[in-house]
């Protein structure tokens, strides 16, 4: 699979003041957070609130800043993330891509919103109320 881009639009709700960016994003399935670049953070003035630990591509482990919120659009869809401010450019992970219900076209290198789930993002919680239902005896 080739590198799937996305172009989105980031804001900070908490000083809405420094206005909306869109930028060209990477999509990546085998990432879990939202990244942005220090530059991007600046730019929204996103407040540095924490640290996380990563783990660079190269397996090297890294320590890096956290903060946000941020408001993240694409589409007909928009959530609220956390990100670490990491490397040069926009990352999407897995927590954005199903948080917003977002689908990966490999063939084609595009992003867009569940086809099945066109006008709200759905969510799958069976898992977690199966587990918490009484079993009867």
């Amino acid at each position: 699979m080739g590198i799937v881009h996305a172009e989105v639009v980031l804001s900070n709700p908490a000083n809405p003041a420094r206005g909306p960016m869109t930028v060209d994003a990477i999509v990546d399935t085998g990432a879990t957070h939202l990244c942005i670049s220090a530059h991007v953070a600046a730019q929204l003035g996103i407040g540095l609130v924490d640290e996380r630990e990563v783990c660079m591509a190269d397996d090297t482990p890294r320590m890096v800043p956290y903060g946000g919120p941020i408001r993240l659009q694409f589409g007909n869809r928009g959530g609220f993330f956390g990100a670490m401010v990491v490397g040069s450019e926009v990352l999407l992970g897995a927590i954005v891509l199903e948080d917003l219900d977002l689908v990966v076209h490999p063939r084609s290198g595009t992003l867009t919103v569940n086809p099945q789930s066109p006008n709200v993002p759905r969510a799958y919680a069976r898992a977690a109320c199966a587990a918490a239902r009484p079993r009867s005896a």
